[in-house]
């Protein structure tokens, strides 16, 4: 039996909303396929489609770094998460306040085919599950969260992103086997430039 929780859209609905213009988010695998629909890329939008899958996080934490007065938003998935571990490791090092990871959980590879993830097949108990949760704070996050609700999420999470980071926020998602994979939103050597250009400019104050 397949693991409860959100639907994966309005889940990443709820984050483009309370997002800022001054905000970069950066998107892998079915998160970046939600967050494509939802309309119109902002410029400081990084759609990593196609990629080298797992390394949402360590792109985000380059980008934190490089640009410590903007909010670095990361959505992953629980796939590509196991295939960057070493990556939490490395932002609680580097502490970059202004880094949230979120990890979309639905314990499947959902993009090609819905297999099961290592430590989450059908039928296992959720207490055998990898908790991404724990990985975090074992890893040094000071700053987690779980969702399996959400409204609660949706209500939470102005809180959420006006933390201190680096923050981690874990999200039940219910899986999908029914939804492909994400298509590219266009020439990725075009994109890295308009990225670049939108990522150069200042902070507006208020933004």
């Amino acid at each position: 039996m397949l693991r409860t929780g959100m639907a994966l859209g309005p889940a990443v609905a709820a984050l483009r909303s309370s997002r800022t213009e001054a905000d970069i988010v950066v998107t892998t695998m079915g998160a970046a396929r939600e967050w494509m629909a939802l309309g119109p890329l902002h410029p400081l939008d990084f759609v990593l489609v196609p990629s080298s899958m797992g390394q949402a996080t360590s792109v985000g934490l380059g980008l934190a770094l490089a640009r410590p007065d903007r909010r670095v938003v990361v959505l992953n998935g629980d796939g590509s998460m196991l295939m960057n571990l070493g990556s939490l490791v490395t932002i609680t090092a580097e502490r970059p306040e202004n880094l949230m990871v979120i990890v979309c959980d639905n314990g499947v590879y959902e993009v090609t085919g819905a297999q099961p993830t290592p430590g989450a097949p059908a039928g296992r108990r959720a207490a055998d599950r990898v908790d991404f949760a724990m990985m975090a704070r074992a890893a040094g996050f000071e700053s987690i969260h779980r969702y399996s609700d959400l409204d609660r999420w949706t209500a939470e999470l102005p809180t959420r992103l006006a933390e201190t980071g680096p923050t981690f926020v874990l999200l039940d998602i219910a899986p999908d086997p029914t939804i492909g994979g994400p298509r590219s939103p266009g020439n990725a050597g075009e994109r890295a430039k308009q990225f670049m250009a939108a990522l150069a400019g200042s902070v507006s104050p208020g933004a």
